[in-house]
């Protein structure tokens, strides 16, 4: 016997496909939910290079990449504390994300 005062205020599955590279960047609103890319003065070039370079992530990481290199060349020695601190805190946040990688190639293989 069911329960009559059993109450459902969500579907019982809930799927949205959200992909902000497809829909109309000029004040688009998607249900609750709003993904706001910024202001391009070329949307066409801004998609075309997400679609053919890489998204903002890649690209990100692999300056990322390049910017560690180019730290690890460097004499550092002459810097102020506070700027030592924010070279730590990039190297720590490049640290976590090749830990993020290596978790999920481990799972995928």
């Amino acid at each position: 016997m069911s329960n009559p005062f059993q109450v459902s205020l969500a579907p019982q599955q809930l799927w949205q496909a959200i992909n902000p590279w497809t829909f109309n960047q000029d004040g688009a609103q998607l249900g609750l939910i709003n993904i706001d890319l910024g202001q391009t003065p070329n949307p066409q070039a801004e998609r075309s290079i997400l679609g053919n370079v890489g998204s903002y992530g890649r690209q990100i990481g692999r300056i990322g990449d390049a910017l560690e290199v180019i730290l690890d060349h460097l004499k550092l020695k002459d810097l102020m504390p506070a700027e030592k601190d924010a070279i730590e805190i990039l190297r720590g946040q490049l640290a976590q994300v090749r830990q993020v990688k290596a978790r999920i190639e481990a799972k995928s293989s």
